[in-house]
């Protein structure tokens, strides 16, 4: 069997291949890097007469006695056995495992760990971990320290340990080293095969933090290495270099209703100079919830339109795709500029002769449009990215929320490229995210993005009242709500479920329940809408007409609308259940309101009363923006939880090293070193190896 051999191949039963699969591990080598979260510290082996009550040991003797019996009042089947060794001999007891009385023999040799007990059954250790003892195999479940591992159906902790036991012994000397010998030496790291050894199954606390040292190292430099790579490859290629017209950027300044803020100046002017360039822009442009990033994606647009090219935007939802249609149709209504608007289920376009009335169009005709160049800016949902979909001059791709497109996406659409003079030309690529993300993590991260930052709001708007509302001050928040409705504002309340779920133990908010109470007996008097996320398109988008246009008072919804929802005249948004929900989200739902002159207020409506709740949501009343509770948050959830774990595939290790960034800089600066020297790792064939089984794994979204 070799390292790389299919789960397959191992002597075991279907059901633990079954489990193995579940876990995600398809071949020896991803068993082997299945780390364990935490040890079992069975570190004093004792013999029984120098056992001391209520604490933990490890003890290795022989089984003089076992049987079951049945408690007589709750009849529960108990298995208990008799331990000697040559100092004496102790008691235990299982609950519940009667078929231990066959696994077990008398005259057996076996190890346990666990914790010894007093009470009126005598002196006796409880439901302790055992293991058979065999000639010269030291135990691997009761002693020492122990790792824990993330388990599923039909597939223990114990039974992963086996596994692994087995096939470290089995490759010994056969595990490949990934790391050039320089690398290990100059970072004191652990060679792989005794890095799996040590990480596994550790002689010491101080062994398995060195081994894991190496793997966060190793994971975070194959993630430095590989966005580094791209961006060598992305500097290779040519782009559409756009010159900077000054005098369609003063008219595009001295057509808005509002004066820009220096930080969207500076965030403008980095983008333009940029478009300059032979080589295409890769830049993330982030900004705080209502910072006015689309003004400054729209002049980047705009120049690159003027200067003969066409500009894609694409957008993660139908309802984001048509805001962005509507409010960019504004921006550049006096620019003579033809705008098409593509989405799964309804297609628009916006000709110059007609401004901003927009005419329904069918798909053929706007693709037709589009490939002809006679579409200078298309705006839609993944629906762009479809093969049918063809540009003429494609210079510039924009992506909103960046972070909910994954890297495949975002190159499917970059490849619309155009041919010119034989030569292969990339667009230019702006992504967009209102979630601020930590300099540490987008360090980590976005290796190969230039970063712009708009971290000021217009000055024009008020800082939100955020309050935490106590269940027994519902009725005082309900005032201020109807106080706001008087005076021609508008609400959103935000529940965290659709329905109620009968069968879950944890009461949360639903939509559907609160709309019944609040429209009969609570606001009987106004007008309520109710949105959730499994109404059609259609439904969803009249129902957002209808508030935007004030023919309700309040929006009862889910966190559908945490992303782009623009209603100027809301002043208050509710949110129920609010611990349920992570910091970034709270700020993005916080963000759907304060979008205009009048003061807003976000009320976070909350269940638990714990000091870890309060603590927690104490950081988003505190936070001036959202970079600094960015900060917060990732302090308080760890990178795993903030940028979701599962979205990006990067193992548990690594995401625990990506707050360390004394890591992250020296990975960034030895892989900067080695491409320098060997950009195709040539020498380092096994680096490359395992490089491009790190990109299969990881999802850099």
């Amino acid at each position: 069997m070799a390292f790389n051999s299919p789960i397959e191949k191992l002597k075991t039963s279907t059901l633990v291949k079954n489990g193995l699969k579940k876990l995600g591990l398809k071949t020896v080598a991803d068993i082997l890097f299945y780390f364990p979260f935490r040890y079992e510290e069975f570190l004093n082996v004792a013999k029984i007469k120098d056992l001391k009550l209520y604490k933990t040991f490890s003890v290795q003797g022989e089984i003089v006695e076992i049987a079951n019996f049945r408690t007589p009042k709750k009849r529960i089947i108990l298995t208990q056995a008799l331990l000697k060794d040559e100092t004496g001999s102790v008691k235990i007891i299982w609950f519940n495992q009667p078929y231990l009385s066959k696994t077990l023999n008398k005259g057996e040799k076996i190890s346990i760990a666990g914790p010894l007990t007093l009470d009126e059954k005598g002196v006796y250790f409880l439901n302790p971990a055992f293991e058979k003892i065999k000639e010269n195999q030291e135990p691997i479940h009761t002693k020492g320290l122990v790792p824990v591992y993330q388990e599923t159906q039909g597939l223990s902790s114990k039974t992963i340990r086996r596994i692994i036991k087995n096939l470290l012994d089995q490759f010994k000397e056969k595990i490949p080293e990934t790391l050039p010998l320089e690398i290990l030496q100059r970072y004191q790291l652990p060679r792989l095969k005794d890095a799996l050894k040590e990480i596994h199954f550790p002689k010491s606390l101080e062994k398995a933090e060195l081994a894991k040292k190496r793997f966060q190292f190793e994971n975070i430099f194959l993630l430095q290495l590989f966005l580094l790579r791209e961006r060598l490859k992305l500097n290779q290629e040519k782009a559409a270099p756009i010159p900077i017209n000054l005098e369609i950027l003063k008219r595009f300044k001295t057509n808005l209703p509002f004066e820009l803020t220096n930080a969207q100046k500076k965030a403008s002017w980095q983008i333009l100079k940029d478009l300059e360039k032979t080589k295409p822009m890769n830049r993330l442009l982030e900004g705080d919830v209502g910072s006015g990033k689309t003004v400054v994606a729209t002049l980047a647009a705009l120049s690159v339109i003027k200067a003969g090219f066409q500009v894609a935007l694409m957008a993660p939802t139908e309802v984001l795709a048509k805001q962005h249609f509507q409010e960019i149709s504004k921006l550049l209504e006096n620019f003579n500029i033809n705008i098409g608007l593509l989405t799964g289920k309804q297609d628009k376009f916006i000709s110059k002769k007609l401004k901003r009335q927009a005419i329904e169009i069918s798909r053929e005709k706007l693709l037709e449009k589009t490939l002809a160049g006679e579409i200078d800016f298309l705006i839609g949902t993944h629906a762009l990215i479809q093969d049918q979909v063809k540009f003429n001059k494609l210079a510039l791709v924009i992506l909103d929320e960046q972070h909910r497109f994954g890297i495949e996406q975002r190159a499917k659409l970059l490849k619309q490229a155009r041919q010119r003079k034989g030569e292969r030309m990339l667009p230019h690529l702006l992504s967009m995210s209102a979630t601020p993300i930590p300099r540490t993590l987008a360090l980590a991260l976005y290796g190969d993005l230039d970063l712009s930052i708009i971290d000021e709001l217009p000055k024009n708007r008020k800082k939100i009242e955020t309050q935490l509302i106590n269940p027994e001050e519902r009725e005082k928040a309900y005032e201020l709500i109807r106080k706001e409705i008087k005076k021609g504002r508008q609400a959103f309340i935000i529940c965290p479920r659709i329905e109620d779920n009968k069968n879950s133990r944890v009461e949360m908010k639903a939509v559907k329940k609160e709309y019944e109470i609040l429209s009969k007996k609570v606001f009987p008097d106004l007008k309520i809408l109710m949105l959730h996320g499994k109404m059609k398109t259609t439904e969803k988008e009249k129902i957002m007409e209808d508030f935007k246009n004030r023919k309700a008072d309040i929006l009862i919804t889910t966190s559908v609308i945490e992303v782009g929802i623009d209603v100027p005249n809301a002043s208050v948004i509710a949110i129920e259940g609010a611990e349920r929900f992570g910091l970034a989200q709270l700020h993005q739902l916080r963000g759907r309101v304060g979008r205009s002159q009048h003061q807003s207020f976000c009320l976070l409506f909350t269940e638990k009363q714990s000091q870890k709740t309060k603590n927690r949501l104490k950081a988003l009343l505190e936070s001036k923006n959202g970079f600094e509770l960015a900060e917060k948050d990732l302090k308080l959830r760890g990178p795993g939880d903030f940028i979701g774990n599962r979205q990006w595939g990067l193992p548990d290790i690594a995401m625990a090293a990506l707050e360390n960034q004394k890591m992250v800089i020296e990975a960034k600066n030895l892989a900067k070193e080695i491409l320098a020297k060997d950009p195709d790792l040539k020498k380092y064939p096994t680096l490359e190896i395992r490089l491009r089984k790190f990109q299969k794994t990881v999802h850099l979204e």
